[in-house]
């Protein structure tokens, strides 16, 4: 298939496939995007396979995820794609967008902004829920009835919002350490009073312990790992999610793990299982 809608920054053989590191001008965000694409050998020979979206958290990119997960191997054995998409949009001009670890750039909590300072660029819910799948699939071999989603963090957030708010378009979700009601934490409420312009209802749409006291379900099981010495524990509320789900009626297999951080170390130790996870549900 072609891939002239993209433009190809760097190509490098990894574990039998090709990573593919792209750009291209989104609709959605006004802006130029960067995404990574991991194709297995037999995409590369022309077969459409599954597809895992996978998202980052706060301050990362689009290299982070493949490159810290230890991700692209075992997707490589179930023959697999992989997506990052970037983590917010980058050069949007808006005041105050680099002043915060936890706000503007690297931090687009994949929903859509409506403040005014914010809605024209910051949009990457959209991005996500719509065009990007919507590129990858045409200009890609991917299979359009196979996707998953998986992130980290904000990105763990992002995947179980995504999936809970179109599950007949999400085959399989899973998340590590995910902001589980960024309605409730410091860093949702600085979206809230930035993104938002103050409006505490617009988190009904993408915190993911709200969509499931609303009846957003999946019909899959829900797979999230988090570490009990996770730095940030107080902020992720991994309990109200196991609450929620359980009100809900959703299957969640919430697994807590001693002795594991926030980190990538953590990502790694148990990525195998999420792949596993995936792999199972999307063939």
């Amino acid at each position: 298939m072609s891939d002239t809608a993209f433009t190809v920054v760097e190509r490098h053989a990894c574990c039998g496939g090709e990573l593919r590191f792209l750009s291209h001008q989104s609709c959605e965000l006004g802006l130029p995007a960067r995404v990574n694409l991991f194709l297995p050998e037999k995409a590369l020979a022309g077969e459409a396979v599954p597809a895992i979206y996978v998202l980052a958290g706060l301050t990362c990119n689009q290299d982070t995820f493949l490159i810290k997960s230890n991700a692209v191997r075992y997707a490589a054995r179930h023959g697999l794609a992989l997506i990052a998409p970037d983590t917010s949009p980058r050069g949007a001009g808006v005041a105050g967008e680099d002043d915060a670890y936890y706000l503007g750039t690297g931090a687009g909590y994949y929903l859509d902004a409506t403040a005014p300072s914010w809605a024209q660029h910051y949009r990457m819910g959209s991005y996500l829920r719509k065009e990007l799948p919507s590129l990858m699939e045409e200009y890609f071999p991917l299979c359009r009835q196979k996707r998953g989603i998986m992130g980290h963090s904000m990105g763990g957030m992002g995947a179980l919002a995504i999936g809970l708010s179109a599950p007949q378009t999400w085959t399989t979700i899973s998340a590590f350490a995910p902001i589980a009601t960024p309605s409730q934490s410091d860093w949702g409420q600085a979206v809230t009073q930035n993104y938002f312009g103050g409006d505490v209802a617009e988190w009904a749409k993408y915190d993911p312990s709200l969509l499931l006291k609303a009846g957003k379900t999946h019909p899959g099981t829900l797979l999230v790992d988090q570490g009990m010495q996770d730095e940030f524990l107080e902020k992720l509320r991994p309990d109200l999610l196991e609450n929620a789900a359980k009100e809900a009626g959703q299957s969640l297999t919430l697994r807590r793990h001693e002795g594991y951080d926030h980190s990538y170390w953590f990502v790694q130790s148990f990525i195998q299982d999420h792949i596993q996870h995936h792999a199972a549900g999307l063939q």
